[in-house]
């Protein structure tokens, strides 16, 4: 070892110049390779908005301000959606609270046991209203995750009761009653939470909110029955793809380093999976053979597991008719109490074709806004000076901002709109005329 460390060090007299010019070189690199990352350059800006000229909008845009400020990510590494998305799937939030809920179970019909957990709020709601947030988290997520518990909490304090769906299968200690778990867009298990929830608050008011995966599921079960829609105040849906088919090209691209987050997500799919591999491949199951569990095994992406499992827990007979029948795509415009929607320009997860969707919605429907940030990453949107994040989000802001806007317009609005009937507005402007 003595010996080949003399030979480097032995060269000829001119070495250690040319090689401090590589040393330099190399830090050069690094430096600029690193900026690039961390994307210090790029301007911060307040969210790009797409939304009709109506008295609603204005309204909601003047009570909820914080949707025409600038969204600042932290100096250091806030500019870079990756760093942003790591820090969220890796931590969640950071210094998150805990607070206090009833877990819940729900029988379904096919033997699944839907379970949510309730939390009542912890100060009276600015509107004097009973108002409660039906909460469905992102893709293996539940209530137990540190995003969830900080939305929870800041909500609580602004006077929402919440209610969050444990997607069927994600929590590691409660046993699957089924072979069934959850999938990408089955609307059964929220259906129950929300049905259970007006029948035992009577009086109280719905907003909706789903995160990423989430997102694809409650703008779907709004959508799918006009009914979904009674008591609902308004919805929002931050992080989503809104079509899984679309999606799908996308996310085996290398491009933003998608097919990496693929291989991610798609490992701790098979984790989830295989957590309840007694139940999903046992003898009550007839919809899973050995071989299906094999190709699970070898499976390196969302694409192969949707193919070999998931899809078959709802009896499709192709990747394509599962990705079509369970996306938002086909739902979303059926929608017509107030939806706000929000993506960020660098989520790696979710390419800029698909933003085309919430985009031309919001141009075509007066009740919906399509909010775009520069910065975010995938459900990060962490804000804070330089270098450490504060526990609350811009998210958690805008969401619980925007009810509170809602609430507000529910509260003073025209007499002669009824609830959700925002295309009678023209009429009450030409009445007032």
């Amino acid at each position: 070892m003595n010996t080949h460390e003399s030979e480097v060090y032995t060269v000829a007299p001119e070495m250690p110049a040319m090689f401090d010019g590589m040393k330099l070189a190399a830090v050069a690199t690094v430096l600029y390779v690193i900026v690039r990352c961390l994307n210090l350059k790029s301007p911060t800006a307040p969210p790009d908005l797409t939304y009709q000229d109506t008295t609603l909008s204005h309204f909601l845009l003047k009570s909820c301000p914080i949707l025409t400020k600038e969204y600042i990510p932290p100096l250091l590494w806030g500019k870079s959606g990756h760093l942003q998305t790591a820090l969220y799937g890796k931590l969640g939030r950071v210094s998150s609270p805990h607070p206090f809920g009833l877990r819940k179970y729900l029988p379904m019909q096919d033997g699944a046991t839907a379970t949510f957990d309730l939390f009542e709020p912890l100060a009276d709601n600015q509107s004097g209203e009973d108002v409660t947030m039906v909460i469905c988290p992102g893709i293996g997520n539940h209530s137990e995750k540190h995003y969830i518990r900080t939305f929870v909490d800041h909500s609580q304090k602004q006077g929402y009761r919440c209610a969050v769906l444990n997607h069927l299968g994600a929590l590691p200690n409660i046993e699957l009653t089924s072979p069934r778990m959850f999938t990408y867009g089955c609307t059964w298990e929220f259906a129950a939470m929300v049905g259970f929830i007006k029948k035992t608050y009577p009086q109280t008011k719905l907003i909706v909110v789903g995160f990423s995966l989430g997102g694809n599921i409650v703008c779907k079960f709004l959508g799918e029955n006009r009914t979904n829609q009674e008591r609902v105040l308004c919805c929002v849906s931050v992080c989503q793809g809104y079509s899984a088919l679309r999606a799908q090209e996308t996310f085996l691209q290398w491009d933003q380093c998608r097919r990496f987050y693929n291989f991610l997500m798609a490992d701790n799919m098979k984790k989830i999976i295989l957590s309840h591999r007694g139940v999903l491949f046992g003898v009550g199951s007839t919809k899973m053979v050995d071989a299906d569990l094999s190709r699970l095994y070898t499976a390196t992406s969302l694409m192969q597991i949707d193919d070999n499992i998931m899809r078959k827990f709802h009896g499709h007979n192709s990747l394509k008719e599962y990705y079509e029948k369970e996306s938002c795509v086909h739902y979303i415009h059926n929608i017509n109490v107030p939806l706000l929607l929000v993506n960020s320009g660098d989520d790696p997860l979710v390419h800029n074709s698909l933003l085309t969707i919430p985009r031309t919605l919001a141009e075509k429907k007066e009740n919906v806004v399509f909010a775009l940030t520069l910065h975010g990453g995938h459900l990060g949107f962490f804000e804070g000076a330089v270098l450490f994040p504060q526990p609350l989000t811009w998210m958690d802001k805008v969401i619980v901002g925007y009810a509170n806007a809602i609430c507000q317009w529910e509260k003073q609005k025209p007499p002669c709109q009824s609830q959700g009937a925002h295309s009678s507005e023209t009429k009450c402007q030409d009445g007032k005329s």
